[in-house]
């Protein structure tokens, strides 16, 4: 059965994060956020955990596809 997931946009929502927050937690620009939560397939696996960190919700339930 495979996990549930949800998209990038939807985990830093459901962090309480704003895209200006969430960025500068990432140490990223919001544009870059942005561009990241329309492509997540681009993210490389140290992206994907610090993603994972600072929304505090493990990768596996994030959809990077």
């Amino acid at each position: 059965m495979a996990i549930p997931q949800i998209s990038l946009k939807a985990a830093r929502v459901n962090a309480n994060l704003t895209i200006m927050q969430a960025s500068k937690c990432l140490g990223i620009s919001h544009g870059t956020l942005i561009k990241w939560e329309k492509k997540p397939g681009d993210l490389t696996p140290n992206q994907q955990l610090q993603i994972q960190r600072v929304y505090g919700i493990p990768t596996d339930f994030i959809f990077f596809g």
